[in-house]
């Protein structure tokens, strides 16, 4: 059986290496280049050794035909490389920030840089595949998710698809280190942030303009999206509480709203199979190293207010799950190939 060749460009950073460990199990791909300029010419086994099994060198650039690439890059060095890929018509898809926004003006509004090649914002699709499945499937370039917006969407989505809320959204997360990535930095050094939990980027984080563009196109009752995000001292997983008002029209017609909001959010996922709505609040122990989402929805009488929690893994669902679930969705796989494992417990 001839299997798809495919590229990680920056195997060195956390989505990068966790694309390999997953790729290199992949029964209907073959891993052909990695690259990682601040690595090269090492062998991947030795940057990574729980990646023993991988017998390959990591290369300073794609230097072998391919026919997917995957970019770990960050954003607008990501922009950079993927457009000559895409140019040579690869399937491309991007793990940076580069072509999630639509929006040329609030990409270079957030990320402080002029976006490298914006001629291709309109034809980048938005790579979650629950919302959008169909266009993955069609798609050159797809732009994955950032692992905030994962979460926070997965919880959202069924309840503004529906109509069911409307107002003002608040969205609280709270993600272990790992989602800093690899790079030093004061704020994640094991003395400062153990035993501490934290919040940050209280004026606004990168991720907001991106949930808030998708819940959008969800539901027009949405008129504002508050975004918090937390560091928790864990290696890895995002835990997304989620506040949102009960539209009138849909609480008009339920007489037992709680009982109603889990039947509608069963009802959405039911043909998502990395997807579980949960009966209890999920905890990110219940996904860690898996690339899938626990969602909890309720109600609040008292308020009012829809409350959704979720649970992901961020560098798996989040990041290199997603990533190849996307794959497989734009080469006609299994939506679930290689993506079985269970999660890891304890």
């Amino acid at each position: 059986m001839t299997r798809t060749r495919v590229g990680i460009i920056n195997v060195t950073g956390y989505i990068g290496v966790d694309l390999a460990r997953i790729l290199f199990r992949h029964p209907q791909v073959e891993v052909a280049c990695v690259t990682g300029r601040s690595a090269a010419g090492s062998r991947l086994a030795g940057v990574f050794p729980h990646l023993n099994a991988a017998d390959m060198v990591i290369s300073p650039e794609l230097d072998v035909p391919v026919d997917v690439v995957f970019s770990a890059m960050p954003h607008k060095a990501s922009a950079e490389a993927c457009e000559p890929l895409v140019a040579e018509g690869l399937r491309v898809i991007d793990v940076s920030a580069d072509f999630r926004l639509k929006s040329r003006d609030e990409y270079e509004s957030w990320y402080g840089v002029q976006h490298p090649c914006p001629h291709l914002l309109a034809s980048a699709v938005y790579g979650l595949p629950e919302i959008h499945r169909n266009d993955i499937r069609n798609a050159r370039l797809v732009a994955n998710p950032g692992c905030y917006p994962t979460g926070a969407l997965l919880a959202l989505a069924p309840a503004l698809a529906a109509g069911a809320v409307e107002g003002d959204i608040i969205i609280d997360s709270k993600s272990g280190v790992s989602g800093a990535g690899r790079s030093l930095t004061l704020n994640t050094h094991f003395a400062e942030c153990n035993e501490s939990v934290s919040a940050y980027a209280v004026e606004g984080h990168r991720h907001m303009p991106e949930i808030r563009q998708e819940c959008r196109l969800l539901s027009d009752k949405v008129t504002e999206l508050l975004f918090l995000p937390h560091l928790i001292p864990m290696s890895r997983g995002i835990l997304s509480s989620c506040y949102a008002k009960a539209s009138a029209s849909w609480l008009g017609g339920c007489s037992r709203p709680r009982a109603a909001l889990l039947d509608m959010y069963r009802e959405f996922y039911k043909d998502s199979p990395f997807v579980r709505v949960v009966d209890l609040p999920p905890a990110t122990k219940h996904v860690w190293g898996s690339n899938y989402c626990h969602v909890y929805p309720t109600f609040d009488e008292r308020t009012g207010r829809l409350l959704v929690i979720s649970a992901i893994d961020n560098l798996v669902r989040g990041g290199a799950g997603e990533a190849v679930q996307n794959m497989n969705l734009m080469l006609g796989f299994d939506e679930t190939c290689g993506l079985e494992a269970l999660p890891v417990f304890p």
